[in-house]
């Protein structure tokens, strides 16, 4: 690939006869100081395996090639596949792998193509399937870092802070996971075809320790899903209507964190939703002995 411009990028799917599919969230990077500056803000070199998702034609697949040891793409569209082996052909440590990434068993791949590397993500994300291939590469528990441009929206959902509109419980599982941050901010702009949001590229790096002990971690899951179906609802009115204990025993464990039986779900940070799941499998155990 000689270029990621708008001309370029126009020449090379007019060369294969290819048609946007806006069914697949495609928005292609013609900016080239983007993909390099996800790179380097990255943080992966060469003794990282990189897997990407959507690689389009090929822009950010390329950066990633020269830094990283080795990466794995994946994309849906078989249409693309002629482009990418176009456009990658000198690139041999990029492998091409057809499939849906939300129907792949991520840790088999990952453990099959990168061994001996330190696995990350890096990808400009489909907008149609942000929420579940962020999930999908947390759940795989074989990554060091996840690097993803997004929606500005979804950016600030993942990094939201408590007390905010865009905190959320998708918030409250990225950070339980996760350390994220935002890096920077992408015009329409830069995509072809230009979307009609702006997007941002947040960083998600895992943490090394767990918050919770995994026998807490189903509580602290129902905790967080029962306080934002009704986030509007006091805490305590929330839980005792999700989660089947009587609003006198959820009282009891509000009060036994130290927290404001008026307090609503949303102002709770991450820490102290797990105190909360930790106290709740002792008034379970109480109750049921």
């Amino acid at each position: 690939m000689d270029g990621v411009g708008a001309g370029d990028v126009k020449a090379l799917l007019g060369a294969h006869g290819f048609r946007f599919s806006r069914s697949m969230g495609q928005n292609f990077l013609i900016d080239g100081n983007i993909p390099e500056k996800i790179v380097r803000l990255s943080g992966v070199d060469e003794f990282c395996g990189v897997l990407e998702v959507g690689p389009g034609v090929g822009a950010l697949t390329m950066e990633l090639s020269r830094a990283a040891g080795r990466v794995v793409a994946v994309e849906l569209d078989r249409r693309l596949l002629p482009i990418l082996k176009d456009t990658l052909k000198e690139r041999q440590n990029v492998e091409i792998v057809q499939g849906d990434i939300l129907k792949i068993d991520i840790r088999e791949l990952v453990g099959e193509k990168m061994p001996g590397l330190a696995h990350h993500v890096c990808a400009n994300l489909p907008y149609n399937i942000t929420s579940p291939a962020i999930s999908a590469f947390i759940d795989a528990g074989v990554f060091t870092s996840i690097t993803v441009m997004v929606q500005r929206e979804v950016a600030r959902r993942i990094c939201a802070e408590p007390a905010t509109p865009d905190y959320s419980a998708f918030s409250v599982y990225v950070n339980y996971h996760t350390e994220p941050r935002t890096l920077f901010d992408v015009p329409p702009e830069c995509f072809m075809p230009r979307p009609n949001v702006w997007s941002s590229v947040v960083t998600m790096t895992m943490r090394e320790k767990r918050i919770l002990e995994p026998e807490h971690e189903k509580a602290f899951s129902e905790v967080v899903r029962a306080a934002f179906a009704q986030r509007r609802k006091m805490l305590v009115n929330a839980l005792s209507f999700a989660l089947g204990l009587s609003k006198e025993q959820i009282t009891e464990t509000v009060k036994a964190c130290g927290f404001d039986t008026k307090a609503r779900g949303e102002t709770l940070s991450v820490e102290d939703f797990a105190k909360l799941a930790r106290e709740l499998v002792q008034i379970r155990y109480k109750h049921d002995t």
